[in-house]
């Protein structure tokens, strides 16, 4: 990547402003239910308090009104994760706001090798709106800007565009996380050894759309499962019973399969589906053929398809994977995910380049215990899904150049 990373830096008692994404599952109790996001983390986080700077982290956690303090969207527990993952080594502090005079005296008195976790960005509506007397609120904090936050890269908020637009007298770099994510993805697409296979799930057409079209340009075959499959396989006339279908979206579908053939690139559908008359219905699954008959609607790939899948994808050189193939969080609908992941866990094994995009997809690894055995598992999928549309981001742009 041609951006400076922690690794330019010099950041020995300099408050550094680290942008993170502990947007992390909270369970019933208040406590961090998956810490993976603030686990990838650690490697900047720990760069920065072995060489002595005074670490200053923000993020936003769910979806707050943007009115002020929510109890259920507090960034404490992300806090006292982070406690228990450091130890007692580099103190981990939390103060209850984000900008202000508390705030910032609160900084004043970090040492180097302490940590100040800020509360929610996002219970300040400058947050979310890119306000400018926000952003500059959020830059008095700071003598070094670090965006490690690739789960937000895509976001034009204030402590992503805002804030490092204020700072054009201070360094602003990227994080080793984003440096990591950036470097796969961007290799995975650009530089993909042949066969390059692109695998898209989920529920809609009109989410992968930019995705796929991006994609036909560069790979040698698409996999389209999920809920999203349906619509494609309605624009070539089979029964898909009461599957979910983009009405809206046939056209789109029938006219990205003649694209496709025009250049020479298949888009594999499925052939055969795991179905039941609704997700809750566990008891009456059944496998189908192609068509879908009227009382029933398709929860995942099939077994046929699936077996297929694994071996082709085995096989392949540089994969990319976001979307689920069906509803995994409910077996035996996770079926066609299972062995969609181990098909690219053994092209990794081959020395293939495997990146899979984050959200569901990364859940689903996480749940088979593949996670380990992928060349690179994502911390963020809208961002992900951005990149293989072929987007670029603002907030990296923003970043000084190598």
């Amino acid at each position: 990547m041609t951006k400076q990373s922690l690794h330019d830096l010099a950041v020995a008692e300099k408050r550094v402003f680290m942008r993170v994404d502990f947007n992390v599952p909270l369970d019933e109790d208040g406590g961090v239910l998956d810490d993976r996001r603030i686990r990838m983390a650690l490697p900047s986080i720990e760069h920065v308090l072995k060489h002595g700077g005074r670490l200053v982290l923000a993020s936003h956690l769910g979806r707050p009104s943007g009115k002020g303090f929510e109890p259920a969207f507090s960034l404490r527990p992300a806090a006292d994760c982070l406690r228990s993952l450091l130890g007692k080594k580099h103190p981990v502090h939390f103060v209850e706001d984000c900008v202000g005079g508390k705030v910032e005296q609160s900084v004043d008195s970090l040492a180097g090798g302490e940590v100040l976790v800020l509360e929610n960005l996002r219970f300040h509506p400058g947050e979310k709106s890119n306000d400018p007397e926000f952003a500059d609120s959020l830059s008095r904090l700071a003598d070094v800007y670090v965006n490690d936050a690739f789960g937000t890269a895509h976001r034009s908020h204030a402590s992503m565009v805002g804030m490092p637009e204020k700072m054009l007298d201070r360094p602003r770099v990227a994080g080793l996380l984003l440096m990591k994510e950036l470097d796969y993805l961007s290799t995975a697409i650009e530089e993909a050894e042949s066969p390059f296979y692109a695998v898209l799930g989920g529920a809609k057409v009109s989410d992968k759309l930019g995705a796929i079209n991006h994609l036909l340009e560069r790979v040698d075959a698409i996999f389209v499962g999920g809920a999203m499959a349906y619509t494609f396989l309605k624009a070539t006339d089979h029964a898909v019973g009461t599957s979910l279908v983009e009405d809206d979206m046939i056209d789109t579908a029938r006219s990205l399969l003649q694209k496709a053939e025009a250049k020479g690139k298949a888009i594999h559908l499925p052939m055969d589906h795991q179905c039941s008359g609704s997700i809750e219905d566990v008891q009456h699954v059944r496998a189908c053929e192609i068509g879908i008959p009227p009382d029933l609607m398709g929860l995942d790939i099939g077994p046929e398809t699936g077996m297929d899948w694994k071996k082709r994808l085995s096989k392949a050189k540089t994969i990319v994977w976001n979307g689920p193939m069906g509803v995994f969080e409910k077996p035996p609908f996770d079926a066609g995910s299972r062995q969609v992941a181990e098909g690219i866990a053994q092209a990794t094994k081959h020395h293939g380049t495997t990146v899979v995009g984050g959200g569901e997809t990364a859940a689903a690894l996480e749940t088979f215990g593949l996670s380990e055995r992928i060349s690179h598992v994502s911390t963020g999928g809208g961002a992900s899904l951005k990149m293989l549309e072929g987007i670029t981001f603002k907030s990296v742009d923003l970043l000084d150049d190598a």
